[in-house]
């Protein structure tokens, strides 16, 4: 198909093209824009203050800071993190100077802003103190995290979330409706709908994917985006997932909750959220191992033996195979009795360990392997479990002298904890 020449002189990528124009063409992020919300009274308004994108990629963080500047009658000045230094803030400075003494105002705005370290951030500072510069930020990074305290306390952060099937079906159709060349390419519904249900949230990434669609279409008669056109484009794609981010962190920690809440069915959804997503396996088996000792415990010990036997089937047959041991694991898990007595145990011991100093070990406690330890009175006294009635030597201190005894484990009334419980108040008696 032959493009008109002022399409083909423009070689930007679709979803660049399509951008909006004004904040009535903007779609999604209702929560900020919805009537009467403060943002969008903020601009409705001619108000500039500085400001933190946050949100997933493909959420339209780039456009709105464009349409903040457009809105404000403010110069824009675009920057990446990526690419640019403490120089170019500098530089950018100086013009924002400039156009201050001509009485507007400029929107500096920094992509990936996460990018920068500590000392970068605080470059903008005096201009952003001093009205200079009307700083946003964009990230998909939590900004507690990976911004400075400083620069977040100069900037109001909002937060955008990802955009619905709905509203990426009105970003397809409205770039469907804006084509300039003569021969218009339509799509089917259910073409459309596949590549919305793909686009995973991300208007950059429905975009991509339409604009391969209407050049793979384009040379047919008529041109039309067909079902299986749209399944070809959509294929492949992987769901949101960062190894280093928030995301990641989320999503195990949706993982664990689900098992400790015991549903295995949400625990079943998240595991291949993070498999899906592109997770080691390894890390997964890892984490299931410490849900075990963490949150099932002595209230089933087969547990844990699962769990190690999940992490032994995955070495041997690797992915995809061994990922439906981990499964396994996750599931019994979850259906399993829960305890974190010990776990709670184990931290108030380590608690105690840190504080109350080095306290000696009781002599009756000591190993005596010579004449010298025998005669400083190393071992004396020392009842020996086996030769008492039931194994047990009862009224017998453990506990560093000085120090009073202490009821770390509490079994709970789940499981096989109940027999354990039922042992130890028996040996109280």
């Amino acid at each position: 198909m032959n493009l008109p020449l002022e399409q083909a002189l423009d070689a930007r990528p679709l979803a660049d093209r399509m951008r909006p124009a004004s904040l009535e063409e903007y779609i999604g992020q209702s929560h900020l824009f919805g009537p009467g919300k403060p943002l969008r009274r903020m601009l409705e308004g001619g108000h500039l203050h500085s400001m933190i994108l946050w949100g997933p990629p493909g959420t339209g963080k780039t456009t709105l800071a464009r349409l903040v500047a457009q809105q404000c009658d403010a110069q824009f000045i675009s920057l990446s993190a990526v690419m640019a230094g403490v120089k170019d803030i500098r530089a950018a400075a100086e013009q924002a100077q400039e156009a201050r003494r001509a009485g507007r105002r400029t929107v500096l705005f920094l992509d990936e802003v996460h990018r920068f370290n500590k000392a970068q951030q605080d470059a903008f500072l005096p201009w952003v103190e001093d009205g200079t510069l009307v700083f946003i930020g964009a990230t998909t990074e939590n900004p507690s995290f990976e911004l400075n305290n400083a620069l977040l306390s100069r900037a109001r952060v909002y937060v955008l979330r990802s955009l619905t099937e709905d509203d990426i079906r009105q970003v397809l159709d409205r770039a469907l409706a804006r084509q300039s060349n003569d021969v218009k390419v339509t799509a089917e519904a259910r073409a459309l709908e596949l590549m919305a249900k793909a686009a995973d949230g991300d208007a950059r990434r429905s975009l991509n994917m339409l604009e391969l669609a209407m050049d793979l279409a384009s040379d047919g008669d008529p041109p039309v985006i067909t079902e299986a056109i749209a399944g070809e484009v959509a294929s492949g794609g992987l769901r949101r997932f960062d190894k280093q981010g928030e995301a990641f962190y989320d999503q195990i920690s949706a993982l664990h909750k689900s098992v400790r809440g015991s549903d295995p069915d949400a625990a079943l959804y998240w595991l291949c959220r993070m498999l899906d997503g592109g997770c080691d396996p390894r890390y997964l088996a890892r984490r299931v191992l410490r849900m075990a000792s963490e949150d099932i415990g002595l209230a089933d010990p087969r547990g844990h033996t699962l769990a190690l036997e999940a992490c032994e089937v995955y070495e041997r047959l690797g992915s995809p195979e061994g990922e439906l041991a981990l499964a396994q694991a996750v599931v019994f898990l979850a259906c399993a009795a829960k305890s974190n007595a010990v776990y709670k145990a184990f931290n108030e011991a380590m608690q105690d360990a840190k504080t109350l100093g080095s306290l000696d070990v009781p002599l009756h406690l000591r190993n005596a392997p010579t004449r010298l330890m025998k005669s400083l009175g190393y071992g004396k006294d020392y009842r020996y479990a086996h030769d008492e009635p039931d194994g047990y030597a009862a009224g017998e201190n453990y506990f560093p002298e000085g120090m009073e005894p202490r009821n770390y484990y509490q079994p709970v009334p789940r499981g096989m904890e109940i027999k354990i419980a039922e042992a130890l108040a028996r040996r109280k008696k």
